[in-house]
């Protein structure tokens, strides 16, 4: 006998009205839940039904958490992997699948709203501003996990792109000294820890002055860095709802009107 296929479920960044329908489901439709403890709000378990088997896969290794769900799936249960965020982004997921592949067991990937996403949210900022950035780097900086050649924050600065740092306020001087390689030290940044959370706190400065401030503030963990000059500056206004620019879905009005009806409304 076995069950449905062992699910990855993005469990968003913290308040558990931000999961996904699909990912509520599956959490209430669960048998057995295996969820990081260290970084998941407890919340979400309140999706659950009680008296499931759930287990905190903070104290437990790859071998063992592997083990739980294959053992679930045999058994004919519906298995829930709970990661925090979006499970594509530092969910350490592609070697759980490897390690399910290799046994036979199904598994399928519920997306969840990433904390680089929720920080842009509670900052009130979009990270794409025309004339500013039209480009987001997701990165960490290089610790017991080392970055590909070329991958490093200071390499990727010179791009003066909006850039959202997973895993590194720990290190925040030297995340910093990394930046300023390329950054102006009056570029705007902010550090949201544990966005959405009732505990969330949210520091900003720009980047002469966010290490001390985020120092003083005791944040070291659960947190994002958001750097860029969106934070800080109007930029240009899109062409999107500018009213003398037309587009496939609307004709532009007055003298300055600009016709371009082969361009999409994304555009």
């Amino acid at each position: 006998m076995s069950g449905a296929p062992v699910l990855f479920v993005g469990a968003g960044p913290g308040d558990p009205e931000l999961i996904t329908l699909r990912g509520a489901r599956a959490l209430a439709e669960a048998d057995v839940v295996v969820w990081a403890g260290s970084l998941v709000h407890p919340a979400l378990l309140g999706h659950c039904r009680e008296g499931i088997e759930i287990h905190d896969s903070a104290a437990l290794d790859l071998p063992r958490i592997v083990e739980i769900m294959v053992e679930g799936y045999r058994a004919g249960r519906s298995v829930v992997r709970l990661h925090t965020g979006d499970p594509s982004l530092y969910g350490a997921i592609a070697e759980q699948i490897d390690e399910l592949d290799a046994v036979g067991v199904p598994h399928a990937v519920v997306p969840g709203v990433s904390s680089f996403a929720a920080s842009a949210a509670v900052l009130q900022a979009e990270l794409t501003r025309p004339g500013l950035s039209q480009t987001v780097i997701l990165t960490r900086r290089a610790g017991r996990t080392p970055v590909p050649a070329g991958q490093d924050l200071s390499s990727l600065a010179s791009h003066a792109a909006t850039m959202c740092i997973f895993l590194s306020v720990g290190g925040i001087g030297e995340v910093v000294d990394d930046l300023l390689v390329h950054y102006p030290q009056s570029t705007a940044a902010a550090v949201v820890a544990n966005a959405t959370w009732p505990e969330q706190r949210i520091v900003r400065g720009t980047l002469s002055d966010i290490a001390q401030k985020v120092t003083e503030a005791g944040i070291e963990k659960t947190a994002m860095i958001v750097v860029g000059d969106v934070l800080a500056e109007a930029g240009e206004r899109s062409k999107l709802y500018d009213p003398g620019f037309s587009h496939g879905y609307r004709r532009a009005s007055g003298a300055s009107a600009h016709l371009d009806d082969t361009r999409g409304a994304d555009d």
